[in-house]
């Protein structure tokens, strides 16, 4: 695979049809060192990309493309662009299927069905809820992600549909894995919610009150990245292994040799 020499952007991009992008670049690791530049990305998904977009993305000399999303997603956004000499590697982090009817009522619902599932709390629940699934039954495709990074899939992009949650978490996982500082990848993660990365809320409900301020309000928790959704990772993590360190070393099957090819990979010189 022919591979041009990544170029770390000076600033970052304002892309035209790709949200949520950003270099992951100078994130502290716990002993001393940093995330170094033009090896780790994350954004939002690639298919609505421009010329220009595509150009961009094509001069960092990616590796690989992991696209979280699934085939609901993809049917409804359409597949990336192709990224000539880049490999995309698709890896569904949830279900087809999974929550369909509960985001048919998002897009279409009143008010009244929105305050019943959304009301409450229970729209923050249920986010806090798919961090902690994805932790529990996702743990092979997370180990295969980190594995392909530390054998040749760097630099890498990773993205799902609104680079927020899936990619979010990902992110989260693999930065863990090289030792980042908990709170540095607490702060990248709600980076997301930046006015020019935020993912824009699409309903198609005819009701008089389908953009109503009530139902922007129910609906925020759902396209926020709050802290306490990625510390219920965390927490998942920890009662189900013991520690995050087990997790990565007995859940993630990541051996000690598999972490230092990812560190050196990664991270900046020590």
């Amino acid at each position: 695979m022919t591979q041009q020499t990544p170029q770390a952007p000076s600033t970052e991009p304002e892309l035209t049809g790709v949200r949520n992008f950003r270099d992951v670049a100078g994130l502290p690791t716990v002993d001393g060192r940093a995330m170094a530049p033009g090896r780790l990305f994350r954004s939002g998904h690639l298919a609505h990309a421009t010329a220009e977009d595509a150009a961009f993305l094509s001069a960092l000399g990616l590796h690989t493309v992991f696209d979280f999303r699934n085939e609901a997603d993809r049917k409804i956004e359409g597949a990336d662009v192709e990224l000539p000499g880049v490999r995309n590697v698709n890896i569904p982090l949830n279900d087809p299927a999974d929550g369909k009817e509960f985001w048919k009522l998002v897009r279409t619902g009143d008010l009244a069905q929105l305050r019943e599932i959304l009301g409450d709390g229970k729209a923050a629940g249920r986010m806090s809820d798919s961090y902690r699934k994805m932790i529990v039954q996702r743990t092979p495709e997370h180990s295969r992600i980190l594995h392909a990074m530390a054998e040749d899939s760097v630099p890498a992009l990773m993205h799902c549909a609104a680079g927020k949650d899936r990619a979010g978490l990902s992110i989260a996982v693999s930065l863990l894995a090289v030792g980042v500082e908990r709170e540095a990848i607490e702060a990248d993660y709600v980076k997301s919610n930046e006015p020019h990365r935020r993912y824009k809320v699409q309903r198609s409900s005819t009701a008089p009150d389908g953009l109503a301020p009530e139902v922007m309000e129910l609906l925020a928790p759902l396209f926020d990245a709050r802290v306490e959704y990625l510390r219920a990772a965390f927490e998942t993590m920890e009662e189900t292994y013991g520690s995050v360190e087990t997790y990565l070393t007995e859940g993630l099957k990541l051996s000690a040799e598999t972490r230092e090819l990812l560190r050196a990979r990664l991270l900046t010189e020590a």
